[in-house]
Parts: structure tokens; sequence; C-alpha cells
């Protein structure tokens, strides 16, 4: 993972570099190409630029190409994102009202216990139905116990957040009752009391 982010940071910096570059080649060969005369005169760069002003003009063609093709690449990307983001919340909205028992149980655990982040089995059907349509997120800490199997930390993702309120969780509307906390006892995921829980809470 550490030497991933190593790649990506050295990669994000020799491109920073190679836009710097470009943009410096842009600009030299336009003010050469379109300086008065006078002023190339001054700077005795008149010569060079009659005699090389093709190629002045051909790395000026070659500068703008970079650049577009570096726009239409910001574009294409943003029109990526806005498309899965999209996607995601469609995904979300459709599996909200879908929830089975087990799944409603789990993401309830989140309020009961007050906690942003949950260790989980990772094998879980529920668990696994849950990341696959985006609403609960894989925050890492990944453990494999022998018996219990691998868990990991959960949290609910910031886009199905606004889908989760207490109707869709049927949790009361106030403090719940003897018998409605009993209910909501009774219907908690078997796995959850055999997990030691991170107990991180929302400031």
């Amino acid at each position: 993972m550490m030497k991933i982010k190593l790649d990506n940071l050295k990669f994000a910096n020799a491109k920073r570099v190679l836009v710097s570059v470009m943009l410096w080649w842009v600009v030299a060969c336009a003010v050469l190409l379109f300086a008065p005369s006078h002023v190339l005169q001054t700077l005795s760069l008149d010569n060079l630029v009659n005699e090389y002003g093709h190629f002045i003009g051909l790395g000026l063609i070659v500068g703008a190409a970079f650049f577009l093709s570096q726009l239409f690449t910001f574009v294409v990307d943003e029109s990526i994102n806005y498309l899965r983001e999209k996607r995601a919340i469609e995904t979300i909205e459709s599996k909200v009202k879908l929830l089975d028992p087990a799944e409603r149980a789990l993401l309830r655990e989140f309020f009961l216990q007050g906690a942003t982040i949950l260790a989980l089995p990772q094998n879980e059907l529920a668990v696994k139905g849950l990341v696959a349509t985006s609403i609960l997120e894989l925050v890492g800490n990944e453990r494999h116990y022998a018996i219990q199997g691998p868990t990991a930390e959960y949290k609910i993702s910031m886009k199905a957040r606004v889908y989760l309120n207490r109707d869709v969780l049927r949790l009361p509307a106030g403090e719940p009752s003897k018998e409605e906390l009993s209910h909501l006892i009774k219907a908690r995921p078997q796995f959850i009391n055999g997990l030691v829980q991170p107990r991180k809470h929302a400031a």
C-alpha cells in the first residue's frame, strides 16, 4: 500500500514538472512568434526567429496540442466521475428500498452503538451486499482470525447517510420502550456480539 502511494506521488510530481515545462515551452514559442520586431531586434532574437520560425511554430502547435489533450482528458475524467457518482446514488436509492432484515439490522448497529466505524466480518453476506451497493465503505484495519474469519472496519458512506433515516432502519422515533429495545436486541446480527468494536464516535 505504501509503495503504491509513493508511486502515485512520484507520478503526480513528474506530471506536474511536465506540465510546467510545456507551459514555459508554449509561452516561449508564442513570445518568439508574436513579439513585435523591434523587441526581437533589441533582444537579438530576430535572426533566430527568421531562421527557425517554422520549428518554433511547430513547437507552439505541439505545446497547444498537449494542453488540449490535457483539457480533453480532464473533461472525460470529470464526466466519468459524474456518471459513476450518479450510478452509485441510483444503486443506493434502489438498495435502500429493498434492504433485507440482516442488512437493516447491521445498519442499525451504527445508530444503536453511536459509532461511525464498526469492525465487521468481511465474508458476511449482509456486509458484502452493502459494500457492493456503495452503502458501506471499507476503512481498513483488516484482520484474520482462525475461527472467526477475516474482519475489517467499515463505515456508512457519505452518499448513503442521507437515505438511512429512522423509518428506513425501523428505529423508534424517540427513546425506545422496553418492548422496542427488546425487539431491537433480538434482531441484532448474531456476529455483532462476538466482535470487538472500535467504538469510534462522531464528534
